[in-house]
């Protein structure tokens, strides 16, 4: 901590919104014998290895892994699919799952270098520790994954704050002015913080990512065992701007909670009192895989230097999705990248992905 006893705030600190310029994305490769992919390892690394193709292109690409063993796995398998080591560094951090959303830091940067003050800090980049329980304890175990934020600190070389309550990166959605987004079905379910008001825990939000304006919608997909992230439903594309996932079948299940989720936007105001535009973002329609409902968004994108990240799921909603987006982003190239495999999983691009900014 940079000054004991001051909250971020306090110290001029804030979370960037994903679009500002990246130092690096950070990642966790996915281990054999972890939950997340049962039965479908193997299906999954190629999409990992197009991931990690993708950014490294544009930016540095951090990736966690366990052991020796482990290391030269995964060096490996990007030589064998043709991935260059230029911008790849592979870092010796053991997690026990690979979404990196979740169990990362998130990193804030000081007003000082975001235009917002002239006095300089020895310190313009510093991140959170946030407690981790793998989303309210539904899969143990979790003990590597909640120091995950100590170990890229400590290869960053930056101070940690850490607030004392749980709480994941996917939960949370800011534009970088002040206004973050999230969702009572997750940051109030008492699998979390059950000792936490509504209030209490708008404070930690206010004074640990320096935001001053909280909106919050209800719940999130069929399918989502993170009780609604909102990054499965709703993200800032500019400051005043959201794309919001929107079901056009009204006998989904999905159709009714995102119709709200909808309402409740378009009656929503930014950090300065002014409505946010609301554009309509469609989904890719039902994905199961034996019989289970999976949760497939195309909000799951993922915001890089000179790329956005979307998932694909071989819908006719595909293109449409990336054609929405595109004009918002006009110094980077919307990609599609094949998610189907992925999903499995319960996640997609945003939550295998961690950004850290890049300091002026």
């Amino acid at each position: 901590m940079t000054t004991p006893g001051k909250t971020p705030r306090e110290q001029g600190y804030r979370m960037p919104p994903e679009w500002h310029p990246h130092a690096a994305t950070w990642l966790s490769w996915p281990r054999r014998d972890g939950v997340s992919f049962p039965g479908r390892y193997g299906q999954i690394i190629p999409t990992i290895v197009e991931l990690v193709r993708t950014l490294a292109a544009c930016e540095k690409v951090n990736i966690n892994v366990g052991d020796d063993l482990m290391y030269n796995e995964v060096k490996r398998t990007l030589e064998f699919h043709g991935v260059a080591h230029f911008n790849i560094q592979l870092q010796d951090i053991p997690t026990n799952e690979p979404w990196c959303r979740d169990h990362g830091p998130t990193f804030l940067l000081h007003e000082s270098v975001l235009g917002a003050r002239k006095a300089r800090t020895s310190h313009p980049l510093v991140a959170l520790d946030w407690d981790y329980n793998a989303w309210g304890g539904k899969y143990p175990p979790f003990d590597l994954d909640d120091v995950v934020p100590q170990g890229i600190a400590k290869v960053v070389r930056v101070p940690l704050f850490q607030p004392g309550i749980v709480m994941e990166g996917g939960a949370i959605e800011v534009n970088g002015e002040g206004t973050l987004i999230t969702t009572e079905s997750c940051l109030l379910n008492p699998n979390r913080n059950p000792g936490l008001s509504k209030a209490q825990i708008e404070k930690y939000l206010q004074d640990y990512l320096g935001v001053t304006t909280i909106l919050w919608l209800e719940g999130g997909l069929a399918g989502d065992d993170t009780d609604g992230h909102i990054d499965n439903l709703v993200r800032f594309v500019n400051p005043h701007t959201v794309v919001a996932a929107v079901e056009e079948d009204p006998t989904d299940e999905n159709f009714g909670p995102l119709q709200d989720n909808l309402n409740r936007l378009r009656k929503m105001k930014n950090e300065n009192g002014k409505p946010l535009d609301v554009i309509e973002f469609p989904m890719p329609g039902v994905i199961e895989f034996d019989g289970q409902r999976l949760p497939a968004s195309y909000c799951n994108f993922y915001i890089a230097n000179g790329v956005v990240v979307m998932p694909a799921y071989n819908s006719p909603n595909d293109a449409r999705a990336q054609e929405i987006l595109q004009p918002f982003f006009p110094g980077r190239r919307v990609v599609l990248l094949d998610s189907t495999n992925l999903i499995w999983g319960l996640g997609s691009f945003h939550c295998l992905t961690q950004q850290q900014p890049a300091v002026p």
